[in-house]
Protein backbone atom coordinates (compact mmCIF):
# COMPACT_ATOMS: atom_id res chain seq x y z
CA UNK A 1 0.00 0.00 0.00
CA UNK A 2 1.03 3.74 -0.89
CA UNK A 3 2.07 5.79 1.96
CA UNK A 4 -1.03 8.23 2.43
CA UNK A 5 -0.12 11.52 1.16
CA UNK A 6 -3.22 14.04 0.38
CA UNK A 7 -4.12 17.62 0.69
CA UNK A 8 -4.01 17.12 4.97
CA UNK A 9 -0.97 15.39 4.95
CA UNK A 10 1.03 16.38 8.32
CA UNK A 11 -2.25 16.90 10.44
CA UNK A 12 -2.50 14.41 12.86
CA UNK A 13 -5.78 14.05 14.67
CA UNK A 14 -7.13 12.01 17.46
CA UNK A 15 -10.44 10.45 17.60
CA UNK A 16 -12.35 9.29 19.93
CA UNK A 17 -14.15 5.91 19.17
CA UNK A 18 -18.73 6.75 18.37
CA UNK A 19 -20.64 5.59 15.48
CA UNK A 20 -22.56 7.69 13.01
CA UNK A 21 -21.50 11.64 12.57
CA UNK A 22 -18.29 11.35 14.47
CA UNK A 23 -16.65 8.27 12.26
CA UNK A 24 -17.74 10.24 9.04
CA UNK A 25 -15.10 12.98 10.12
CA UNK A 26 -12.73 10.88 10.94
CA UNK A 27 -13.29 9.25 7.34
CA UNK A 28 -13.62 12.49 5.52
CA UNK A 29 -10.26 13.71 7.46
CA UNK A 30 -8.66 10.52 6.91
CA UNK A 31 -9.26 10.03 3.12
CA UNK A 32 -7.52 13.44 2.62
CA UNK A 33 -4.22 12.15 4.16
CA UNK A 34 -4.56 13.38 7.83
CA UNK A 35 -3.34 10.91 10.20
CA UNK A 36 -6.31 9.54 12.30
CA UNK A 37 -5.95 7.84 15.33
CA UNK A 38 -9.16 5.97 16.20
CA UNK A 39 -8.91 5.61 20.03
CA UNK A 40 -11.57 2.30 20.66
CA UNK A 41 -12.69 0.18 23.49
CA UNK A 42 -11.17 -3.09 23.98
CA UNK A 43 -13.13 -5.22 21.74
CA UNK A 44 -14.41 -2.52 19.96
CA UNK A 45 -17.96 -1.40 19.54
CA UNK A 46 -20.42 -3.70 19.05
CA UNK A 47 -22.61 -1.29 17.34
CA UNK A 48 -20.16 0.25 15.32
CA UNK A 49 -19.71 -3.40 13.78
CA UNK A 50 -23.15 -2.23 11.84
CA UNK A 51 -22.18 -0.69 8.43
CA UNK A 52 -19.38 1.13 9.62
CA UNK A 53 -16.69 -0.74 8.09
CA UNK A 54 -16.33 1.96 4.83
CA UNK A 55 -16.55 4.89 7.93
CA UNK A 56 -13.69 3.57 9.74
CA UNK A 57 -11.26 3.09 6.35
CA UNK A 58 -7.87 5.18 6.47
CA UNK A 59 -7.24 5.16 10.83
CA UNK A 60 -4.97 3.46 13.01
CA UNK A 61 -6.08 1.90 15.75
CA UNK A 62 -5.37 2.19 19.17
CA UNK A 63 -7.75 0.32 21.99
CA UNK A 64 -7.80 1.88 25.29
CA UNK A 65 -9.42 1.81 28.66
CA UNK A 66 -10.52 4.92 29.15
CA UNK A 67 -12.03 4.08 32.89
CA UNK A 68 -8.29 3.66 33.80
CA UNK A 69 -6.19 6.56 34.70
CA UNK A 70 -3.15 5.12 32.52
CA UNK A 71 -5.41 5.27 29.51
CA UNK A 72 -6.54 8.70 30.52
CA UNK A 73 -2.90 9.41 30.96
CA UNK A 74 -2.60 7.99 27.41
CA UNK A 75 -4.99 10.08 25.49
CA UNK A 76 -3.30 13.01 27.21
CA UNK A 77 0.46 12.15 26.06
CA UNK A 78 -1.00 11.80 22.36
CA UNK A 79 -2.44 15.21 22.64
CA UNK A 80 0.58 17.04 22.89
CA UNK A 81 1.77 16.34 19.26
CA UNK A 82 -1.73 16.00 17.88
CA UNK A 83 -3.34 18.75 16.13
CA UNK A 84 -6.92 17.58 16.68
CA UNK A 85 -9.01 15.36 18.70
CA UNK A 86 -12.79 14.96 18.52
CA UNK A 87 -15.18 12.82 19.93
CA UNK A 88 -18.80 12.66 19.90
CA UNK A 89 -20.36 12.35 23.68
CA UNK A 90 -23.12 14.24 25.30
CA UNK A 91 -21.19 17.49 26.89
CA UNK A 92 -19.74 16.99 29.82
CA UNK A 93 -18.60 13.27 29.38
CA UNK A 94 -14.86 13.70 28.64
CA UNK A 95 -15.02 16.24 31.39
CA UNK A 96 -15.73 13.78 33.48
CA UNK A 97 -13.48 11.22 31.93
CA UNK A 98 -10.41 13.56 32.73
CA UNK A 99 -9.83 14.47 28.49
CA UNK A 100 -12.20 17.37 28.65
CA UNK A 101 -10.74 20.41 26.48
CA UNK A 102 -9.29 21.90 29.77
CA UNK A 103 -7.10 18.58 30.26
CA UNK A 104 -6.21 18.84 26.54
CA UNK A 105 -5.70 21.81 25.81
CA UNK A 106 -3.23 21.75 29.09
CA UNK A 107 -0.82 19.94 27.05
CA UNK A 108 -1.00 21.36 24.23
CA UNK A 109 -2.33 24.75 23.68
CA UNK A 110 -2.40 24.59 19.87
CA UNK A 111 -5.10 21.53 20.12
CA UNK A 112 -8.13 21.84 18.04
CA UNK A 113 -11.11 19.83 20.33
CA UNK A 114 -14.22 18.86 17.94
CA UNK A 115 -17.30 18.01 19.83
CA UNK A 116 -19.68 16.62 17.78
CA UNK A 117 -23.71 16.58 19.22
CA UNK A 118 -26.91 16.49 17.98
CA UNK A 119 -28.19 19.83 19.94
CA UNK A 120 -24.86 21.74 20.59
CA UNK A 121 -23.20 21.94 24.00
CA UNK A 122 -25.42 24.57 25.52
CA UNK A 123 -29.18 25.31 25.35
CA UNK A 124 -31.74 23.54 27.37
CA UNK A 125 -31.91 20.43 24.86
CA UNK A 126 -27.81 19.94 25.43
CA UNK A 127 -27.85 16.65 27.53
CA UNK A 128 -31.07 15.20 26.04
CA UNK A 129 -30.61 11.71 23.53
CA UNK A 130 -31.19 12.50 19.60
CA UNK A 131 -31.20 11.02 16.63
CA UNK A 132 -30.61 12.38 13.39
CA UNK A 133 -34.32 12.76 12.65
CA UNK A 134 -34.59 14.97 15.88
CA UNK A 135 -32.36 17.59 14.90
CA UNK A 136 -33.13 18.03 11.60
CA UNK A 137 -36.73 18.16 12.77
CA UNK A 138 -35.61 21.63 14.85
CA UNK A 139 -33.88 23.40 12.27
CA UNK A 140 -36.72 23.08 9.82
CA UNK A 141 -34.98 20.68 7.43
CA UNK A 142 -37.29 17.59 7.70
CA UNK A 143 -40.75 19.53 7.54
CA UNK A 144 -39.80 21.02 4.11
CA UNK A 145 -39.10 17.36 2.47
CA UNK A 146 -41.66 15.65 1.22
CA UNK A 147 -44.92 15.29 -0.94
CA UNK A 148 -47.80 17.59 -0.98
CA UNK A 149 -50.62 16.26 0.95
CA UNK A 150 -48.17 13.59 3.19
CA UNK A 151 -46.38 13.65 5.90
CA UNK A 152 -42.54 14.73 5.99
CA UNK A 153 -40.07 11.99 4.49
CA UNK A 154 -37.32 11.27 6.19
CA UNK A 155 -33.62 11.59 3.78
CA UNK A 156 -32.20 8.60 5.10
CA UNK A 157 -29.65 10.29 7.74
CA UNK A 158 -27.54 12.14 5.59
CA UNK A 159 -28.88 15.55 6.73
CA UNK A 160 -28.12 15.65 10.09
CA UNK A 161 -25.30 12.71 10.40
CA UNK A 162 -23.54 12.88 7.97
CA UNK A 163 -23.80 16.51 6.08
CA UNK A 164 -24.92 19.08 8.70
CA UNK A 165 -23.18 16.63 11.32
CA UNK A 166 -19.73 14.98 10.30
CA UNK A 167 -18.97 16.90 7.39
CA UNK A 168 -19.45 20.00 8.83
CA UNK A 169 -17.07 19.19 11.76
CA UNK A 170 -14.60 18.34 9.36
CA UNK A 171 -14.47 21.58 8.02
CA UNK A 172 -14.54 23.28 11.29
CA UNK A 173 -11.70 20.96 12.60
CA UNK A 174 -9.38 22.01 8.98
CA UNK A 175 -10.25 25.62 10.00
CA UNK A 176 -9.51 25.89 13.48
CA UNK A 177 -6.28 23.57 12.89
CA UNK A 178 -5.00 26.61 10.16
CA UNK A 179 -6.34 29.36 12.10
CA UNK A 180 -3.78 27.40 15.07
CA UNK A 181 -1.01 27.19 12.72
CA UNK A 182 -1.21 31.36 12.37
CA UNK A 183 -2.30 32.17 16.17
CA UNK A 184 -0.69 29.48 17.92
CA UNK A 185 -3.56 28.98 20.12
CA UNK A 186 -5.88 25.96 19.80
CA UNK A 187 -9.60 26.40 20.31
CA UNK A 188 -12.95 24.37 20.99
CA UNK A 189 -14.75 23.41 17.83
CA UNK A 190 -19.11 22.94 18.79
CA UNK A 191 -20.49 21.69 15.95
CA UNK A 192 -24.17 20.95 16.11
CA UNK A 193 -26.48 18.76 14.02
CA UNK A 194 -29.20 21.47 14.48
CA UNK A 195 -27.36 24.06 12.99
CA UNK A 196 -25.32 22.01 10.34
CA UNK A 197 -28.74 21.11 9.05
CA UNK A 198 -30.03 24.96 8.60
CA UNK A 199 -26.73 25.56 7.54
CA UNK A 200 -27.77 23.40 4.66
CA UNK A 201 -31.35 25.24 4.02
CA UNK A 202 -30.00 28.46 3.99
CA UNK A 203 -30.84 28.74 0.22
CA UNK A 204 -34.39 27.47 1.48
CA UNK A 205 -34.81 29.84 4.22
CA UNK A 206 -33.79 32.78 1.40
CA UNK A 207 -36.57 31.94 -0.43
CA UNK A 208 -38.63 31.79 2.21
CA UNK A 209 -37.73 35.06 3.32
CA UNK A 210 -38.74 36.74 -0.03
CA UNK A 211 -42.36 34.31 -0.04
CA UNK A 212 -40.83 32.17 -2.29
CA UNK A 213 -41.31 28.88 -0.19
CA UNK A 214 -43.90 28.38 1.86
CA UNK A 215 -45.00 25.93 4.61
CA UNK A 216 -46.71 23.66 2.00
CA UNK A 217 -44.39 20.93 1.10
CA UNK A 218 -44.60 19.50 -2.03
CA UNK A 219 -45.69 22.51 -3.97
CA UNK A 220 -42.46 24.31 -5.33
CA UNK A 221 -40.15 23.93 -8.16
CA UNK A 222 -37.44 21.81 -6.35
CA UNK A 223 -39.43 19.32 -3.42
CA UNK A 224 -41.00 17.45 -6.21
CA UNK A 225 -43.99 20.18 -6.85
CA UNK A 226 -43.09 20.69 -10.21
CA UNK A 227 -43.45 18.33 -13.44
CA UNK A 228 -40.01 19.33 -15.06
CA UNK A 229 -38.60 18.22 -11.47
CA UNK A 230 -39.99 15.25 -10.39
CA UNK A 231 -39.02 11.08 -10.55
CA UNK A 232 -41.24 9.26 -13.22
CA UNK A 233 -41.67 5.56 -13.23
CA UNK A 234 -41.22 3.78 -16.09
CA UNK A 235 -42.79 1.01 -17.89
CA UNK A 236 -40.59 -2.05 -16.08
CA UNK A 237 -41.45 -0.72 -12.76
CA UNK A 238 -38.06 1.36 -12.35
CA UNK A 239 -37.59 5.24 -12.40
CA UNK A 240 -35.91 8.72 -14.15
CA UNK A 241 -34.94 11.35 -12.77
CA UNK A 242 -35.78 15.00 -14.76
CA UNK A 243 -34.60 17.91 -13.99
CA UNK A 244 -35.11 20.21 -17.01
CA UNK A 245 -35.81 23.49 -14.76
CA UNK A 246 -34.40 26.22 -17.62
CA UNK A 247 -36.37 27.17 -20.33
CA UNK A 248 -33.52 25.46 -22.77
CA UNK A 249 -33.57 22.15 -21.01
CA UNK A 250 -37.31 22.30 -20.77
CA UNK A 251 -37.26 22.95 -24.13
CA UNK A 252 -35.55 19.86 -25.44
CA UNK A 253 -37.61 17.68 -22.70
CA UNK A 254 -40.55 18.48 -25.02
CA UNK A 255 -39.07 17.41 -27.90
CA UNK A 256 -37.28 13.90 -26.94
CA UNK A 257 -40.44 13.34 -25.17
CA UNK A 258 -43.02 14.48 -28.07
CA UNK A 259 -44.80 17.06 -25.70
CA UNK A 260 -47.32 18.44 -27.51
CA UNK A 261 -46.55 22.34 -27.31
CA UNK A 262 -50.05 22.91 -26.67
CA UNK A 263 -50.40 21.79 -23.72
CA UNK A 264 -47.04 21.79 -22.13
CA UNK A 265 -46.16 25.14 -22.95
CA UNK A 266 -46.54 26.84 -19.48
CA UNK A 267 -43.92 25.57 -17.44
CA UNK A 268 -43.74 28.15 -14.72
CA UNK A 269 -47.48 28.13 -14.22
CA UNK A 270 -47.69 26.33 -10.75
CA UNK A 271 -51.18 26.28 -11.20
CA UNK A 272 -50.91 23.77 -14.17
CA UNK A 273 -48.06 21.73 -12.69
CA UNK A 274 -50.57 19.04 -10.82
CA UNK A 275 -51.94 18.32 -14.20
CA UNK A 276 -48.92 18.56 -16.51
CA UNK A 277 -46.91 15.91 -14.03
CA UNK A 278 -49.76 13.79 -14.60
CA UNK A 279 -49.37 13.53 -18.22
CA UNK A 280 -45.74 13.77 -18.37
CA UNK A 281 -45.89 10.58 -16.28
CA UNK A 282 -48.16 9.06 -18.39
CA UNK A 283 -45.72 9.54 -21.32
CA UNK A 284 -42.80 8.25 -19.09
CA UNK A 285 -45.03 5.32 -18.66
CA UNK A 286 -44.77 4.27 -22.12
CA UNK A 287 -41.05 3.39 -22.58
CA UNK A 288 -38.64 0.81 -19.98
CA UNK A 289 -35.90 2.86 -17.99
CA UNK A 290 -33.16 1.86 -20.20
CA UNK A 291 -35.33 2.94 -23.34
CA UNK A 292 -35.26 6.54 -21.90
CA UNK A 293 -31.93 6.33 -20.76
CA UNK A 294 -30.86 5.75 -24.38
CA UNK A 295 -33.07 8.71 -25.51
CA UNK A 296 -32.20 11.32 -23.01
CA UNK A 297 -29.03 10.55 -21.13
CA UNK A 298 -26.04 12.96 -21.88
CA UNK A 299 -28.47 15.38 -23.62
CA UNK A 300 -29.61 18.65 -21.96
CA UNK A 301 -32.91 17.64 -21.26
CA UNK A 302 -30.78 17.38 -17.31
CA UNK A 303 -31.49 13.34 -16.51
CA UNK A 304 -29.85 10.35 -15.21
CA UNK A 305 -31.59 6.97 -14.70
CA UNK A 306 -32.66 6.19 -10.60
CA UNK A 307 -29.67 3.53 -10.02
CA UNK A 308 -29.87 1.30 -7.18
CA UNK A 309 -26.46 0.93 -4.51
CA UNK A 310 -26.27 -2.35 -6.23
CA UNK A 311 -26.24 -0.56 -10.47
CA UNK A 312 -24.47 2.29 -9.49
CA UNK A 313 -20.95 1.66 -9.18
CA UNK A 314 -21.23 0.13 -13.11
CA UNK A 315 -22.33 3.02 -14.54
CA UNK A 316 -20.43 3.93 -17.45
CA UNK A 317 -19.92 7.64 -15.89
CA UNK A 318 -18.66 5.75 -12.51
CA UNK A 319 -16.79 3.37 -13.75
CA UNK A 320 -15.02 5.65 -16.22
CA UNK A 321 -14.17 8.09 -13.04
CA UNK A 322 -13.09 5.33 -10.63
CA UNK A 323 -15.98 7.08 -8.56
CA UNK A 324 -16.63 3.79 -6.42
CA UNK A 325 -13.52 1.26 -5.43
CA UNK A 326 -13.31 -1.97 -3.86
CA UNK A 327 -11.05 -2.33 -0.69
CA UNK A 328 -10.85 -5.95 1.02
CA UNK A 329 -13.97 -6.96 -0.48
CA UNK A 330 -16.26 -4.30 0.39
CA UNK A 331 -17.47 -1.69 -2.35
CA UNK A 332 -17.31 1.67 -1.45
CA UNK A 333 -17.27 5.48 -2.51
CA UNK A 334 -13.77 6.32 -3.93
CA UNK A 335 -12.92 9.57 -1.61
CA UNK A 336 -13.65 12.96 -2.93
CA UNK A 337 -13.22 15.86 -3.70
CA UNK A 338 -10.30 15.27 -5.98
CA UNK A 339 -6.98 17.11 -5.90
CA UNK A 340 -4.55 17.86 -9.29
CA UNK A 341 -1.41 17.86 -7.59
CA UNK A 342 -1.78 16.34 -3.80
CA UNK A 343 -3.75 13.07 -4.44
CA UNK A 344 -4.65 10.88 -1.40
CA UNK A 345 -3.33 7.58 -2.01
CA UNK A 346 -4.62 3.95 -1.67
CA UNK A 347 -7.03 3.35 0.22
CA UNK A 348 -6.65 1.73 4.34
CA UNK A 349 -9.75 -1.01 4.76
CA UNK A 350 -10.63 -0.24 8.96
CA UNK A 351 -8.53 -1.37 11.19
CA UNK A 352 -9.91 -4.02 14.08
CA UNK A 353 -9.75 -2.24 17.32
CA UNK A 354 -6.21 -2.41 18.90
CA UNK A 355 -4.78 -2.94 15.35
CA UNK A 356 -2.20 -0.61 15.51
CA UNK A 357 -1.63 0.27 19.67
CA UNK A 358 2.03 -0.64 19.53
CA UNK A 359 2.70 1.45 16.40
CA UNK A 360 0.84 4.43 17.58
CA UNK A 361 2.68 4.86 20.80
CA UNK A 362 5.80 4.18 19.51
CA UNK A 363 5.27 7.32 17.45
CA UNK A 364 4.21 9.43 20.11
CA UNK A 365 7.20 8.00 21.94
CA UNK A 366 6.22 5.44 24.35
CA UNK A 367 9.11 3.90 24.76
CA UNK A 368 8.59 -0.80 24.39
CA UNK A 369 8.80 -0.54 28.22
CA UNK A 370 6.35 1.73 28.48
CA UNK A 371 4.16 0.11 26.11
CA UNK A 372 4.09 -3.26 27.57
CA UNK A 373 3.92 -2.22 31.00
CA UNK A 374 0.60 -0.21 29.75
CA UNK A 375 -0.48 -3.70 27.82
CA UNK A 376 0.36 -5.79 30.89
CA UNK A 377 -2.35 -3.42 32.89
CA UNK A 378 -4.94 -3.82 30.73
CA UNK A 379 -4.85 -0.04 29.75
CA UNK A 380 -3.86 -0.62 26.48
CA UNK A 381 -5.03 -4.27 24.34
CA UNK A 382 -2.85 -5.04 21.30
CA UNK A 383 -5.12 -6.97 18.24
Amino acid sequence: MKTMTGPLNGLTFIELAGIGPGPFCGMMLADMGATVIRIDRPGGNPHAAIGHSVLFRNRQNLALDLKSPEGIETVLKLCETADGLFEGFRPGVTERLGIGPEQCLARNPKLVYGRMTGWGQTGPLAKAAGHDMNYISLSGALHAMGRQGEKPAIPLNLVGDFGGGGMMLAFGMVCAALEAQRSGEGQVVDSSMVEGSAALMAMFYGLKAQGLFTENRGTHMLDSGAHFYEVYETRDGKYVSIGSIEPQFYAELCRIAELPAEEFGQQMNPAKWPELKQKLAEVIKQKSRDEWTALMEGTDVCFAPVLSLEEAPSHPHNAARGSFVTVGNTLQPAPTPRFSRSAPGDIKAAASAGADSQAVLRQAGFSDEQIDTLIRSGAVKQD
